[in-house]
């Protein structure tokens, strides 16, 4: 019985906590661009890649 005095208050102050990290992402921006990520490593980004060996730049 004692232990349950003891592990209540902690469980729900873990709790607070993580309700607390997860409001905090949300108003700091972490989920506004769900897709960006997913479609960047589809699409090949050929501008930024340097020219090949043995061409001139001109």
């Amino acid at each position: 019985m004692e232990t349950l005095l003891m592990l209540i208050p902690v469980a729900l102050i873990l709790g607070l906590l993580g309700l607390v990290g997860f409001l905090w992402s949300l108003r700091s921006g972490q989920f506004d661009d769900m897709d960006g990520a997913a479609q960047r490593i589809l699409f090949d980004d050929d501008d930024d890649a340097p020219p090949p060996p043995g061409r001139r730049q001109e």
